[in-house]
């Protein structure tokens, strides 16, 4: 990626994201509709790939203003890793938590850095478990 395909990134972000709010709204309006509550809560702890107060920011206000996710808080631990805490009314399992916000992520950072970014140069799995230590 190059900084010619950062406009075509930020429209594309836009797009996808509009599609995230129409998909979450329906989920959240044929909750309220239908019998029966098929609400899972859950709350996860998140490593992030964000570099940036900026993009900590930006990411936390699409993960709130997402119909049924909410931004708790973020972190910058002792190395320096960005974490944010992220509930959401249906994914009641910290993995699918972060999958979905580590999913918003991607979007957002290829958008918001000018040179893209490639998700497939890091490790993305199993990012709502705590850092283990170097033995």
């Amino acid at each position: 990626m190059n900084i010619l395909t950062w406009l075509p990134r930020w429209i594309w972000l836009i797009i996808w994201f509009i599609g995230q709010i129409i998909t979450s709204s329906w989920s959240v309006l044929k909750d309220l509709t239908t019998p029966g509550i098929r609400a899972k809560p859950g709350i996860a702890r998140v490593l992030t790939d964000c570099r940036t107060d900026a993009e900590v920011t930006m990411l936390a206000a699409l993960i709130t203003i997402t119909p049924g996710t909410l931004t708790l808080g973020t972190d910058v631990d002792d190395e320096g890793a960005r974490w944010i805490y992220v509930h959401s009314l249906y994914d009641g399992d910290p993995a699918s938590v972060a999958d979905g916000s580590i999913d918003m992520q991607n979007h957002l950072l290829s958008a918001m850095r000018r040179n893209g970014f490639t998700p497939q140069d890091f490790d993305q799995t199993d990012r709502h478990l705590p850092r283990r230590a170097a033995s």
